[in-house]
């Protein structure tokens, strides 16, 4: 495999990527971390959460992380000035002080660097089923998808983030316009439930480059059920948008 360094995706590229992290299994960091060094970013896990296991298993035990440790760890970072970044990654967080904590994170990398992508995967639930406490809806309406410059929800997130129910492609664009209203610059609904029994539909769109796009991309689906593939598309979607800023039709 040829190597792709960092002058190729466009200079300096770190990434601060919060989200979960699982002994067994590849979904979090776990999922996110490999592939976006194999692109050429230098990543900073975070663990929002420590977990056995991800929760569709019948039992998983560990620890969700609070805004104290977050905070501990950035502290760190900011102490000995290492707190230089690219990007800021986040996906699955469990507790709304934790939340509160990130975005208190973005507002200062963004102080630091002006030029921070934010790219925010709002984890919370799919198929009408919330996993996270609901209390954290809130603070992603509020104070993270306002300081977002990508956001890649599932339908169920857009739906829950918006108050738009999303019947066919018509209502998921006004969902998507709301989201760019909240602030997000770019709005990829990653998966939704519109295709076929063979065709998963993403929708995507960006305020960004030389000119709006809206894109519907057509997925095909394979049998079984596979964990962790959101976290991936998301850290992939965040290389490729770096590399190509100004077309998102070719990430």
């Amino acid at each position: 495999m040829d190597h792709v360094d960092n002058d190729v995706l466009g200079g300096c590229c770190r990434v601060l990527s919060i989200q979960s992290h699982v002994v067994s299994g590849y979904v979090g960091n776990k999922s996110a971390t490999f592939p976006l060094q194999v692109l050429g970013f230098d990543v900073d896990p975070v663990n929002s959460v420590q977990f056995s296991n991800h929760r569709g298993y019948g039992f998983c035990q560990g620890q969700v992380l609070n805004s104290n440790d977050l905070e501990v760890l950035y502290k760190g970072l900011k102490s000995n000035n290492i707190n230089h970044y690219s990007h800021l990654l986040t996906g699955y967080i469990g507790s709304k002080s934790f939340l509160m904590a990130v975005k208190d994170v973005i507002l200062d990398l963004k102080k630091t660097n002006s030029k921070l992508t934010y790219v925010c995967d709002p984890v919370m639930g799919d198929h009408g089923k919330l996993y996270v406490p609901e209390e954290l809806l809130s603070v992603y309406k509020e104070h993270i998808i306002p300081n977002a410059d990508i956001v890649t929800p599932n339908q169920f997130e857009a739906e829950i983030l918006t108050g738009v129910k999303i019947t066919d492609i018509d209502s998921a664009k006004v969902a998507i316009e709301k989201l760019h209203n909240m602030g997000a610059k770019t709005v990829v609904i990653s998966s939704s439930d519109l295709g076929s029994d063979e065709i998963l539909i993403g929708l995507a769109s960006t305020t960004t480059g030389k000119r709006p796009m809206s894109l519907r991309i057509d997925i095909p689906k394979f049998p079984g059920e596979f964990r962790g593939t959101g976290d991936l598309f998301t850290a992939t979607l965040l290389a490729w948008t770096w590399r190509h800023p100004d077309d998102l039709k070719v990430d």
